[in-house]
């Protein structure tokens, strides 16, 4: 569904980067210079581990949440590879959100197709942005358009060129999460 736009814009968007990144990642700061009609917070998540990132996302959306003053629910999350599995995650937990917007998805690890992270797509209600280069060894265009269909709510999925980290690509990847959010 290319056309997928968020009814209403969000009040946040918190952003989270892969797994050897921090909030500085060149991604989640172009989307921030690039979304100057809403907030948008960046967490470095410092952990390999899905649980503890969980975590620590239930917990900046919670203060971000309490400090300007909205429900987690008019919150989009997401991030880049492993920090936007952990989005997911957390949203498939229970975890309130306006949507998710999840760059770069390590569907699977490289050369393991065999080995899917997606046990939680089923438990996903939102609507869901997956934007990801079209040669990124984590997900073929054909494996994303067999395992998307798991998710309940509606789906965009966006091809830019390029591998796991497009970067060439950010300016197309900020316009595209911009016209997701509806702004």
């Amino acid at each position: 569904m290319p056309d997928l736009v968020l009814a209403t814009p969000p009040a946040a968007l918190l952003l989270t980067p892969g797994a050897s990144a921090d909030r500085d990642d060149a991604t989640l700061v172009a989307l921030e210079r690039g979304l100057p009609e809403i907030t948008v917070e960046r967490l470095t998540l410092a952990t390999t581990s899905v649980a503890s990132a969980v975590k620590k996302v239930v917990s900046a959306a919670d203060e971000l949440a309490g400090r300007i003053g909205c429900d987690p629910a008019e919150i989009v999350f997401g991030g880049r590879s492993f920090g936007g599995r952990s989005c997911s995650v957390a949203v498939a937990e229970g975890l309130p959100a306006a949507g998710l917007v999840l760059l770069s998805y390590p569907l699977h690890p490289p050369g393991k197709p065999t080995n899917l992270r997606v046990d939680h797509f089923d438990s996903i209600a939102v609507p869901t942005l997956f934007v990801s280069g079209d040669r990124d060894p984590f997900g073929t265009p054909d494996e994303f358009a067999d395992n998307l269909v798991a998710i309940g709510g509606p789906t965009r999925l966006e091809w830019v060129a390029g591998n796991h980290s497009p970067k060439a690509r950010i300016p197309e990847i900020v316009e595209v999460v911009r016209q997701f959010v509806g702004l």
